[in-house]
């Protein structure tokens, strides 16, 4: 864990990738965009813990069709820079069993964490399974899942911001930044 004023000292040598204002932006397009494919579907939405909260709470509120709304939380960050082994913290709550099935993700970077989530949601019988992230990261190489919502593109970089943690700090940031390059 960072200390407050190592947690302020990356965030004063960072640069700013996306400003609040072109992040609140994306989420309102995102949720126009969700709205018209899905309005007719009441979908089980499912926020990935942790970092898709805040891009879940601004995103809800915006969805105009009913739905069910749970969690799960599963990582493979734990904190880290690096990506390790998936490890599954708590599976939905709610059945999805015969449901369409929306997961609300922060980012999408290599993708194997979505891509587990999407076959577990599958395995245990969704009628459809559909992704939203709010951005994906350009790590020039093939994923093994496309999200069907995304809202911005990022350099591959390491980001902070809206969700998206650098040691476990400043998730509660409006805008995403990038570390500095050295």
């Amino acid at each position: 864990m960072l200390s407050s004023e190592e947690a302020k000292d990356i965030l004063g040598t960072a640069e700013r990738i996306f400003s609040a204002t072109v992040v609140a932006q994306t989420v309102k397009r995102m949720a126009a965009d969700i709205t018209t494919k899905l309005s007719d579907e009441y979908p089980l939405v499912l926020c990935v813990m942790g970092g898709a909260v805040v891009f879940t709470g601004q995103l809800l509120p915006l969805l105009g069709f009913p739905l069910n709304f749970d969690y799960l939380h599963v990582s493979r960050y734990d904190n880290e820079v690096h990506g390790g082994e998936i490890n599954w913290k708590v599976t939905p709550q709610e059945n999805v069993k015969g449901r369409v099935v929306l997961v609300l993700d922060d980012v999408l970077d290599e993708g194997i964490t979505l891509a587990a989530i999407r076959e577990r949601v599958i395995s245990h019988g969704a009628a459809a399974f559909y992704s939203a992230v709010f951005a994906e990261k350009d790590i020039g190489r093939p994923k093994p899942i496309h999200a069907d919502f995304v809202g911005v593109v990022l350099p591959n970089r390491y980001v902070f911001g809206f969700g998206m943690d650098i040691h476990g700090a400043w998730r509660n940031l409006p805008a995403i930044y990038a570390v500095k390059d050295r």
